[in-house]
């Protein structure tokens, strides 16, 4: 599986970007997928994740109500809409997927196996 993320950019606080995130190498269907963000010196969070079927989406309390994530699957992207940043959002986002997992896990970190690499976030005055 081959993910490609892209849409990072700087922004100033209170306005909204949109990442996207293109997968290759297996049926999309197939795939549960997830956002991903590392701060410099922090450990790397996770702040969305989408079902294989799109019906089931994770947030952590500290993401809900600003974040979306969601799929288009005849286009194989993922998407994350980020709402009302802040400067605290800043951080290189990742996406990440995983095939045929529960629904259970989608929160969970360690379940991702594939990953694509990083796009910037930058949220300043």
């Amino acid at each position: 599986v081959q993910l490609q993320a892209s849409g990072g950019g700087s922004v100033q606080p209170g306005e909204s970007l949109r990442l996207s995130c293109v997968a290759s190498g297996r049926s999309f269907s197939d795939l549960s997928t997830g956002w991903f963000r590392q701060a410099p010196g922090k450990e790397r969070e996770m702040v969305a994740a989408i079902s294989r079927n799109g019906v089931t989406t994770w947030y952590p309390d500290s993401i809900k109500g600003r974040f979306t994530i969601s799929r288009d699957d005849a286009a194989t992207t993922v998407y994350l809409q980020m709402n009302s940043l802040k400067s605290l959002d800043t951080a290189v986002y990742y996406c990440a997927a995983v095939p045929r997992i529960i629904t259970s896990s989608l929160g969970t970190p360690s379940s991702y196996n594939y990953w694509g690499q990083g796009t910037q976030v930058t949220v300043s005055s």
